[in-house]
């Protein structure tokens, strides 16, 4: 992984330890879809038995692990890194200042 973002130089670890709170987000999503499989499960498969419950969340929880690793990621940049989207930046124009308004 890049130090830094090519378009805008944005650094993707402003402070060391700073994505520990990723791992809350992480959790987040990691009890989302422990509750989606089960409720689908429950209710499009007629309440199975338990194995089938551990088998469907085991594999969505690994299959999904590493969008669920980058969103989370980046959720904590943007909540809490101070980070913002500007759709004005162009690909290969990183240090190149943003227009002004005027």
């Amino acid at each position: 992984m890049p130090e830094s973002c090519p378009v805008c130089g944005q650094t993707y670890e402003p402070e060391p330890g700073f994505y520990y709170g990723a791992m809350y987000i992480s959790f987040g999503f990691a009890v989302a879809t422990f509750a989606v499989c089960g409720v689908l499960l429950y209710y499009l498969a007629g309440d199975p038995s338990l194995w089938v419950y551990v088998t469907t969340v085991a594999a969505v929880t690994l299959l999904t692990a590493p969008l669920v690793y980058r969103y989370s990621r980046a959720l904590m940049l943007y909540l809490f890194g101070g980070v913002h989207y500007d759709p004005r930046r162009q690909p290969g124009r990183a240090g190149t200042p943003l227009p002004t308004r005027g």
